[in-house]
């Protein structure tokens, strides 16, 4: 993969353990294995709050490289249910505080008929 370009190498990149040797992370093979997930959907959130990134393939791999580490901290730090990366957990969130969760894919307003004319999607 040295020879690759930096956009080349992610392209190649697929499980969260490629993603973390690629960029040089030392990584805990447990952490990993119960968050992969996780982690690398944290690593594209980061991403995309970081907004403009470098031009230069050094400089941004070395961004990404910062990125990843702190999504993989995260989790090294704290629990999937904690961080809430994905939907579903801020849906559990809701049900706690007594508004019902709705189900898998549905909005939540409990139609009769079994269809819905709403375009929102609780929690999203």
């Amino acid at each position: 993969m040295d020879d690759l370009t930096l956009d080349e190498a992610l392209e190649d990149l697929s499980a969260a353990e490629e993603f973390l040797e690629y960029f040089g992370i030392e990584y805990d093979a447990r952490t990993v294995q119960v968050n992969r997930l996780h982690i690398l959907q944290r690593f594209h959130d980061y991403i995309a709050k970081a907004g403009c990134m470098p031009q230069d393939d050094a400089q941004r791999r070395a961004a990404y490289a910062r990125l990843l580490q702190q999504a993989y901290d995260d989790f090294v730090q704290s629990d999937a249910l904690t961080e809430k990366v994905f939907k579903v957990f801020h849906m559990h969130t809701l049900s706690k505080a007594g508004t019902p969760a709705p189900a898998a894919g549905g909005c939540g307003c409990s139609s009769s008929g079994g269809t819905c004319g709403s375009s929102t999607v609780a929690g999203s």
